[in-house]
């Protein structure tokens, strides 16, 4: 078995080969429809159309005569067109009069083509809802008609339903999942054959058909649907745990180098801090050193609630490097937040601290790129343009990535590839739940900030609908009057920044014409200058609010502000919720968050918004948010949110992640090169599922 430069080993995908061929190796699927199927399944192979699994099963096994046929039901039912009525006025229907010798029905159709194809005496089989007007009963558009020719006319009795996407129906996706099917291997078993019978599953093939094709008895079908579920979420779980597993193996034989520092710039940084580090700062720092002293590359995970110091543990762990005669950069997603980083680390540096973002331009950014290359610069911040190809580091021995989740994973992997032997810290202020740090971070030794730095107050949460604006003015005139200072948060409108920055402007208007002269405005369409004068006036004073959207989310510390507002709050995450709120509460005086919401909220609204008012515990909110939203990609290409799964639900997680992370740790244990028994069946399911290459994904951090 051929080895890849990262040490693993290339699947065996013959037997794979019809499942990862193309959709447009299907009979009858052209580049169009390929390209419609792609779109509702998010892939362009076989396997992708499989693992698109049906939301709900339709029961067409109501197959009365006309004459006892009951309205508001979907009926299949074999007829004999009669009469066919063209309509006699624009935007009528075409109507067709069918009947089956016991009684009649009228088959509409607003789009004539359908009707247009038929002809008086054809046999039908039809099959849709019911509707009664009067003593007449109407099918509107049927879900299927199908000419009997000879005899043979098929509706299937139960029918799956999947997610679709616009010009796609659901006959045609059929069609296609009925070819793929057709096309599945034989494959041998990897999971656990204890587990198996134990359990009760299906095979993995027998999985797919029991779901894409429903049928049996109705006593038996939600047992077998439910263990054919199971099964496919363990193969999709198994598969990352042992990619995570080789991951972890890869990780741990990587050749590093050891960076022990004598503690002469932390002392001076800690002097210049004026405070002692909390105890979970200090646990969390001597983690990180004993990574960073040993001969293997450091890939961990710090991870700490808002306000919890992680900026402070960041800053010494890079000074341990330069100690160490290395440099150390932190990279983070956004100009404002780069710009924070480099203001804090610069005043409790006892070395320089280069800048390099986007917008650095002329001399100042020949002379950063200068100060790198030379080594004159020990300590380097900035956003993406630090792993541009111009960016050359003299000898980079830490990478810090600040808020991981905005990175691609092929950014991160340039990042690290600026030095030899690079030792990784992954920051994220977004509290994380324990299933996510099974299955998103199982590769990373994780260092967790629990404790808040002394100073830092308790903010009250209040929840407001928007109907009581005009009291909530006057609340903020009040506090305004008391010398407050306001962030004014306005509502996600849409996915599009720009309806989002109409938001803000007309907020900001509002304000400004109620507060005249106190009113600043802060988004992410501004250019950085514009920006940064409104967070510095806001922050000095000369305004008393400032009108945001969420480009404050993170990377603003201006500890004079003590309001927090964010309107519709209910459009929001609870992670994003927490960390708008963290933005508060920084200084001495009390602090205060009003959510503004609908007047009417759902109950899930209401428990979201009720959580966050009765706690500041940022990772119980990450876990009620991980429950009631999900999320993304696990170890793919795609960043956004928390995990998410094609074959696994959220309901499969708590369960069954344990399992199959307690199966992958024993087969990796007992056989790291995969070359046992199992090792052929898990490379192709490895391959099946994506994971083949995901150890240096992972490993990126």
């Amino acid at each position: 078995m051929p080895e890849r430069q990262d040490g693993s080993r290339a699947p065996t995908t013959g037997l794979l080969e019809p499942l990862l061929a193309p959709l447009t190796g299907l009979p009858g699927v052209g580049p169009g429809i390929a390209g419609l199927i792609a779109r509702a399944v998010g892939g362009t192979r076989v396997v992708d159309l499989l693992f698109h699994l049906p939301e709900s099963v339709i029961d067409r096994r109501y197959r009365p005569t006309l004459a006892a046929l009951e309205p508001g039901r979907i009926a299949t039912l074999p007829v004999t067109v009669g009469r066919i009525e063209a309509p006699s006025r624009p935007r009528q229907p075409w109507r067709v009069l069918v009947n089956d010798g016991t009684g009649s029905l009228e088959l509409v159709f607003f789009n004539g083509a359908r009707a247009r194809q038929l002809a008086p005496g054809q046999a039908l089989l039809v099959s849709g809802v019911v509707e009664a007007y009067g003593n007449r009963l109407s099918m509107p558009h049927p879900d299927h008609l199908v000419v009997v020719a000879g005899g043979n006319g098929f509706i299937p009795e139960l029918e799956a339903v999947w997610p679709l996407t616009a010009g796609l129906s659901g006959r045609l996706l059929g069609r296609a999942i009925r070819l793929a099917l057709a096309r599945l291997p034989e494959l041998p078993e990897w999971l656990d054959p204890v587990l198996v019978r134990r359990e009760g599953w299906p095979g993995f093939g027998e999985a797919l058909r029991t779901l894409h094709l429903p049928g049996g008895p109705d006593a038996e079908r939600p047992t077998r649907d439910a263990a054919a579920r199971a099964r496919l979420a363990c193969d999709e779980l198994l598969a990352d745990q042992v990619a995570i597993g080789q991951a972890r193996l890869a990780a741990r034989s990587r050749c590093g180098r050891a960076l022990v520092g004598d503690e002469r710039l932390r002392s001076q940084a800690l002097a210049r801090f004026g405070h002692a580090p909390t105890g979970a700062q200090r646990r969390a720092l001597a983690e990180i050193d004993a990574d960073l002293a040993r001969p293997t590359r450091m890939l961990r995970l710090l991870q700490g609630d808002v306000g919890a110091g992680k900026t402070l543990v960041a800053l010494l762990a890079m000074l341990r490097a330069v100690e160490a005669g290395a440099q150390a950069c932190l990279m983070a997603p956004t100009e404002i937040l780069a710009r924070q980083h480099h203001h804090t680390l610069s005043r409790l540096s006892p070395v320089p601290v280069a800048l390099l973002t986007g917008s650095l331009k002329g001399a100042a950014r020949r002379a950063a790129l200068t100060a790198l290359a030379t080594g004159d610069a020990p300590l380097a911040v900035g956003t993406h343009a630090l792993f541009q190809d111009g960016v050359r580091f003299r000898d980079l021995g830490l990478a810090v990535i600040d808020e991981q989740h905005r990175f691609g994973v092929e950014q991160r992997l340039l990042l690290g590839d600026k030095g030899t032997d690079t030792d990784v810290l992954v920051m994220t202020a977004t509290p994380i739940p324990r299933t996510v740090l099974l299955t998103q971070y199982g590769e990373m030794q994780v260092s967790r900030l629990d404790e808040k730095p002394a100073g830092r107050q308790p903010i009250r949460t209040t929840l407001h609908p928007i109907g009581a604006e005009a009291e909530m003015l006057a609340a903020i005139g009040r506090a305004l009057a008391g010398g407050a200072r306001v962030f004014w948060v306005c509502p996600l409108v849409a996915e599009s920044e720009l309806l989002d920055l109409a938001a803000a402007e007309a907020r900001h208007a509002g304000l400004a014409e109620r507060f005249p002269g106190q009113v600043g405005l802060a988004h992410g369409r501004q250019d950085v200058p514009v920006r940064e004068a409104a967070l510095a006036d806001f922050a000095a004073g000369r305004t008393r609010i400032l009108v945001a959207t969420t480009v404050i989310e993170v990377g603003v510390d201006i500890p004079s502000a003590t309001v927090m507002v964010v309107e519709h709050a209910e459009r929001f995450g609870l992670a994003q919720l927490h960390q708008l709120r963290g933005r508060v509460g920084r200084g001495a005086a009390a602090s205060y968050c009003l959510l503004l919401h609908a007047d009417a909220l759902g109950a899930t609204a209401r428990r979201r918004l009720a959580l966050l008012r009765d706690t500041e515990d940022g990772f119980a909110i990450a876990d009620e948010d991980f429950r009631i939203r999900g999320g993304g990609d696990l170890m793919g290409r795609r960043q956004s949110g928390l995990p998410g799964y094609r074959l696994a639900r959220l309901v499969d997680l708590d369960r069954q992640v344990r399992r199959a992370w307690q199966d992958a740790e024993r087969l990796l244990a007992r056989d790291p090169g995969l070359d046992g028994p199992r090792g052929a069946p898990i490379r192709l399911l490895l391959a099946l599922m994506g994971r083949s290459h995901a150890a240096r994904t992972l490993t990126s951090g």
